[in-house]
C-alpha cells in the first residue's frame, strides 16, 4: 500500500468540513481507486483508522470508478 497516498487521503479527510467527510471519503476513494485496488476495504479502513463500516464505502466507489472511467472521467484531474 503506498505510504504516500495513505497520507494525502488523510490530510484530505482532516480538512473536509464536518458535514462534507463522507463526500470526502468518496471522492477520495475514486481518486485513487487505481492505486489502491489490491487491497481489501479491511485494509483501507486499518490504514486511515476508520471504522470498519466505512470499507463498504471504499468498496462502493472503488467499483463505480470503472463505469465513471468509462463515461469519461480522468481520475487525475480530481
Amino acid at each position: 500500500m503506498n505510504k504516500v497516498i495513505i497520507e494525502a487521503i488523510k490530510q484530505a479527510l482532516a480538512s473536509a468540513p464536518r458535514n462534507g467527510f463522507m463526500a470526502e471519503l468518496h471522492l477520495q476513494s475514486i481518486k485513487y481507486a487505481d492505486e489502491l485496488g489490491n487491497i481489501t476495504a479491511r485494509e483501507f479502513c486499518e490504514a486511515l483508522d476508520l471504522k470498519p463500516s466505512y470499507g463498504t464505502e471504499f468498496s462502493k466507489m472503488r467499483n463505480l470508478t470503472t463505469r465513471l472511467k468509462a463515461a469519461g472521467l480522468v481520475t487525475e484531474r480530481i
